[in-house]
């Protein structure tokens, strides 16, 4: 068994094998659920993979919509190097 060491601060570090096993890299998300007897299950997230989810994910605070005719527009600018 392999045991980890608790720091002062209440933190563990997962060894690289584990999160190998696990398939998680940095800044991937894992999670903890509390089992009987004191144990407890660690499992990576997986992203869902719905589309409801990426909506608004790349919107900035305060940053209002933009229309698919601007949209285009930058593209077009992009691809001639104009921006």
């Amino acid at each position: 068994m392999n045991a980890l060491t608790i720091s002062t601060k209440g933190q563990i570090t997962l060894r690289k094998e584990l999160l190998q096993h696990l398939g998680v890299h940095p800044g991937d998300r894992i999670s903890f659920e509390k089992m009987p007897g004191g144990e407890v299950r660690i499992r990576a997230v997986r992203p869902s993979g719905k589309l409801d989810g990426f909506f608004g994910s790349l919107r900035r605070d305060g940053q209002a919509p933009i229309s698919v005719e601007d949209m285009n527009e930058a593209i077009a600018e992009g691809w001639a190097g104009r921006s």
